[in-house]
């Protein structure tokens, strides 16, 4: 799991106010896997990282993709993941 079974519920509760606001924002039914997927590994497994990298995946994607590439080794060697929200 990407949060842990503890905080499975509010994870799965967060990402249906993230589908929320994205189609007010965006007019899209839901965002993207993409979107998703990036906002997951920003998490980097913690529930609070993921509540708070939320928004800026709903504002401007392009912020999570630059975030969570910072963060994945395949594409820019080992990653830092220090990125910060």
């Amino acid at each position: 799991m990407a949060v842990g079974k503890g905080a499975a519920p509010a994870a799965l509760g967060l990402l249906e106010q993230v589908e929320f606001a994205w189609h007010d924002c965006c007019g899209d039914v839901t965002p993207g896997e993409d979107v998703v997927a990036d906002m997951l590994t920003c998490s980097q497994g913690d529930l609070g990282r993921m509540i708070r990298f939320a928004r800026p995946a709903v504002e401007d994607a392009r912020y999570s993709r630059m975030a969570a590439d910072e963060i994945r080794p395949a594409k820019n060697g080992p990653g830092t993941g220090e990125f910060t929200c």
